[in-house]
């Protein structure tokens, strides 16, 4: 038994860990994958989240899907602010991924899992998605820069307080 039997996406590697890729091109809102597992109520969800668990999904404000099993294909899909799929409740607890734009093949699949999980578990370690990881980038770059214009004015400075000093004696 494959653990993809529909051939539309694969696990793979990512840069947060195994994510979900795409194998054939997704159109615009059409269904990815179902988000599965035992439906909890949510103070055993907080229980479960207390200890480490990571794959829940609240549905509202009583109950919560634990995702936890591997054969939950959906809990791959990993966090990006800016997300290619986005989540549908569908006829009660039932959870689908559909995609919000064209997804290529080889393309991750990202969802945005709200402020409340991006404050308790990706805050700290900050998000990995490309286009954060851009933004840092030119950040640090910029930082980088301004550090070296500094420096090259203080030994221009002590250049001229040098030669000044020179011309005094």
């Amino acid at each position: 038994m494959q653990a993809v039997p529909n051939g539309k996406y694969r696990i793979g590697r990512s840069k947060t860990g195994l994510g979900l890729y795409a194998t054939k091109p997704f159109r615009k809102r059409e269904y990815i994958v179902t988000y599965r597992g035992r439906r909890i109520r949510n103070a055993e969800a907080d229980q479960l989240e207390a200890r480490g668990s990571r794959y829940m999904f609240e549905i509202n404000s009583r109950w919560t899907i634990d995702g936890s099993k591997r054969w939950n294909v959906a809990r791959y899909v990993n966090h990006s602010c800016r997300p290619n799929a986005e989540a549908i409740e569908r006829r009660g607890p039932i959870i689908v991924y559909c995609a919000r734009r064209r997804i290529k093949p080889d393309e991750e699949i990202t969802v945005d899992y709200g402020k409340d999980y991006f404050a308790a578990f990706i805050g700290k370690s900050r998000c990995r998605c490309p286009k954060c990881r851009e933004r840092r980038a030119a950040q640090q770059a910029r930082r980088r820069a301004k550090t070296k214009r500094a420096e090259r004015k203080r030994l221009r400075l002590r250049r001229e307080k040098r030669a000044a000093a020179k011309r005094k004696r």
